[in-house]
């Protein structure tokens, strides 16, 4: 008997024909069936449930074949509804009284015993039949059973083998344990069957073959498909970083290429260092565009991973506990948006359970969100407001022609940057001893330990290092320097003793920005007595006093400068040129505020700015021939505007690193201030948190700044003298000399070698100090 015809499914109505003899004969003995009836359940053995389905079905052709029963039931549906309306119609009253007589009870009497005498018989001869089919449906379910638990307890592999095990079972005579083997050698190679020999075996180890080649094929699948969802999520960065003491950014933005430069260069001494970059982005676009910057990662190696700064698992991905620096980049757009973006940051990498190996370095886009991010970070927090370094450069470069390059020699790891480092031999020495004390670098500052480690700039000739104190300096590496012996220079006296007086500027200030009221009053503070700050920008008169006004800037109050408002759009001609362009010293073209979420638009709009301004000065200003002037020709428009650059400077707020090159080149304006010079000090920062004090004062209003010099307030024409000479000239002015720049020359040397050797200069040189602001 096959499977299939011996499992066909049991009529309903035999199910219940057997509630019927169930219900009228409760004592008469039958077998146990499940699914049939559940008070017969007692005498019958207990079978698995998972074959109930299969009891059912087997013998379903069989039965199929005997006459229905159910005109048994409708027979006896009929006679019991009739007798029960004779009944009721009897006892219902006089109409039907002729039929209680005693012949009528005769022959109902009658009636009924044959009526149940023929149910009885019709009961019997079903559950005859029933007992017989339950009994072989027994009998097939006991030889099945073993090969249906062996079926259920396979998974896809023994299914085929299962398969196969009945089948060779049916056309072999082996036992089933050799069927068993010899089934799932099938499988595994499908060159074990070629010892058949009958055609049955055959065509069973053919078909147990295939069914093995399509298991295997399937595992080789899912296996494939396993290694590629690995190496998928390697390729966007899904999985964790293992680095230690690595440098962490966290964003993306424009300033990253220059960032990833800095820290590349700084790393150059260590053989190169890990930084590991996590932004909103994909991993691979990440790589790509780092792989289109053009500079050498001098054995830097760069990790990129996608992910959210906000959530603790995506920082747990980058090893955030382990990096020795976080960095946090403001993102491209609104100030106030960026702000509270990188306030989240610091709240999320605050609540790090493992905690933080390293500091944290926020950058900033309003001065005003630096106390709340403090607030919140405390002692981890360092903050670079990128604003507001681009506005003090901006001013201080504007007063000071030439000072913008020294800058980014000092803030840039190309050339030389700032060290503190502890030398116990210094201890007992006097600072102008010091200063004197190192052949490859130039001291400046104090780390003073006994007051809590406060860096002093510039202190007094007459203190003494004591233990514990640190020497700041500027140096070309960390490795490069080192204390010598104190070598004898001679100290000179100055030529003259003369205070440089301040004379009154006049200041152009091109387009609005949302700190203008800061950089109003560090201009206060920096310019002599008479000094004019004119206006020129779209922002209306009245409205303008009021963002003054709500900014914190009381206009009443200026001291050295006065407020010249002119309404106009700066990259309309005709505006332009209502304005006395040749007469200012100094014009500052800011990135308007208008356009500062774009930097694309700000550059272009701060470029046709230049253009024009240069062009109007070459046409009011006289022609002076020069018998050489750079690449260009004389008669060109370039021409005309290097020579008009002469008569007054000009300071450009370029965004993008690319447009500042642009403009560098054709050098029609004095210099171009960029986000280049914020990456560079957040570069120096992350590696050295200290520093981040040192640059804080020399931007602020007051302390100790940056300032250029006239040699002839150091020597005299033609005097021979060694830059150590110099050096301690200057400290008789309170002043710190760190470079100079010679007057045949286009750049400052800064922390100059050969410091002891003697050679002739001239008065229009000029010398680099860190002197007290006037």
């Amino acid at each position: 008997m096959s499977l299939d015809s011996d499992s066909a499914a049991v009529p309903s109505s035999s199910s219940r024909d057997c509630h019927l003899v169930c219900l009228s004969s409760p004592n008469l003995a039958t077998p146990s069936f499940r699914g049939i009836s559940s008070s017969t359940s007692t005498s019958a053995p207990q079978t698995s449930f998972k074959h109930e389905r299969l009891r059912r079905r087997v013998d379903f052709s069989r039965r199929l074949e005997k006459p229905p029963r159910n005109d048994v039931n409708v027979a006896i549906s009929t006679t019991s509804d009739a007798v029960s309306k004779k009944r009721s119609e009897a006892v219902s009253g006089d109409k039907f009284i002729g039929f209680t007589g005693h012949g009528f009870k005769l022959r109902w009497g009658k009636w009924l015993f044959q009526l149940r005498i023929t149910v009885f018989s019709s009961v019997v001869y079903q559950n005859f039949c029933l007992h017989n089919q339950v009994n072989e449906l027994q009998d097939h379910i006991s030889k099945l059973e073993p090969r249906l638990q062996a079926y259920n307890s396979s998974d896809s592999m023994e299914l085929i083998s299962s398969f196969g095990l009945e089948a060779l079972f049916g056309v072999k005579d082996d036992s089933l344990a050799e069927c068993l083997w010899l089934s799932w050698t099938y499988v595994a190679s499908s060159g074990n069957h070629a010892d058949s020999e009958k055609i049955g075996e055959r065509l069973v180890s053919v078909s147990i073959s295939f069914g093995g080649m399509l298991i295997f094929a399937m595992m080789l699948g899912l296996v494939s498909d396993a290694i590629s969802e690995k190496f998928d999520s390697l390729r966007k960065g899904r999985s964790e970083v293992v680095e230690q003491n690595h440098t962490l950014i966290l964003g993306w933005s424009d300033k990253l290429g220059s960032l990833l430069n800095q820290i590349a260069i700084a790393n150059e001494s260590l053989g190169g260092g890990i930084v590991v970059v996590m932004a909103e982005r994909d991993k691979e676009d990440m790589e790509l565009d780092i792989g289109k910057m053009e500079f050498d990662f001098k054995g830097t190696s760069v990790i990129c991973r996608g992910g959210s700064p906000l959530i603790l698992a995506d920082l747990k991905k980058v090893s955030v506990s382990k990096a020795r620096a976080i960095i946090v980049l403001a993102e491209d757009g609104n100030a106030d948006q960026s702000d509270a973006r990188a306030l989240r940051t610091v709240l999320s990498l605050t609540g790090v359970k493992e905690g933080l190996r390293g500091h944290i370095v926020v950058e900033l886009s309003d001065l005003d969100n630096e106390v709340l991010v403090k607030l919140v970070g405390g002692d981890l927090v360092e903050t670079v407001v990128a604003h507001d370094v681009i506005g003090r450069l901006m001013i201080q470069c504007a007063r000071q022609p030439g000072l913008a390059q020294i800058w980014e020699d000092i803030l840039g790891f190309e050339n030389c940057e700032f060290y503190i480092k502890r030398w116990p031999q210094l201890d007992g020495m006097h600072f102008d001893d010091v200063l004197i004390s190192y052949p490859d670098a130039i001291p400046c500052g104090v780390k003073v330990a006994s007051l809590g480690g406060k860096i002093i700039l510039n202190p007094d000739d007459s203190y003494v290092l004591q233990e514990g104190d640190e020497v700041l300096v500027i140096a070309e590496d960390d490795d490069t320097y080192a204390p010598a012996t104190l070598p004898t220079v001679w100290r000179g006296s100055l030529p003259k003793d003369f205070f440089v007086p301040k004379s009154a500027e006049k200041i152009l200030l091109c387009g609005w920005r949302r700190d203008m009221e800061d950089m109003i009053m560090v201009l206060d503070a920096f310019l002599a007595p008479g000094s004019e700050l004119w206006m020129f920008n779209e922002v209306a008169e009245k409205e303008r006093e009021k963002k003054l006004t709500d900014g914190g800037l009381e206009i009443n109050r200026l001291v050295n400068i006065s407020l010249v408002d002119r309404e106009g759009n700066a990259v309309i001609r005709r505006h332009l040129e209502s304005l006395p362009l040749q007469s200012f010293d100094s014009i500052l073209i800011l990135a308007d505020e208008s356009v500062e979420d774009s930097a694309i638009q700000a550059d272009s709009r701060s470029l046709a700015t230049l253009l024009l301004i240069r062009d109007i000065q070459a046409k009011r200003l006289p022609m002076v021939i020069h018998d050489e002037r750079g690449s260009f020709s004389k008669s060109s428009w370039i021409g005309e505007m290097q020579q008009a650059s002469d008569k007054s400077v000009i300071i450009s707020e370029i965004l993008d690193p690319r447009t500042k090159n642009l403009l560098s080149m054709s050098k029609i304006s004095d210099y171009v201030l960029s986000n280049e010079l914020v990456s560079m000090a957040l570069a120096m920062v992350a590696e050295d948190r200290q520093i981040n004090d040192v640059l804080e004062e020399l931007f602020a209003e007051e302390g100790n700044e940056l300032q250029i010099r006239q040699a002839d307030l150091y020597l005299r024409e033609g005097e021979e003298l060694s830059f150590y000479e110099i050096l301690l000239r200057a400290r008789q002015r309170r002043e710190v000399m760190i470079g100079y720049r010679l007057v045949d020359a286009e750049r400052a040397v800064i922390n100059p070698p050969a410091k002891n050797e003697r050679r002739k200069w001239s008065v229009k040189d000029v010398f680099v100090v860190i002197a007290e602001k006037e």
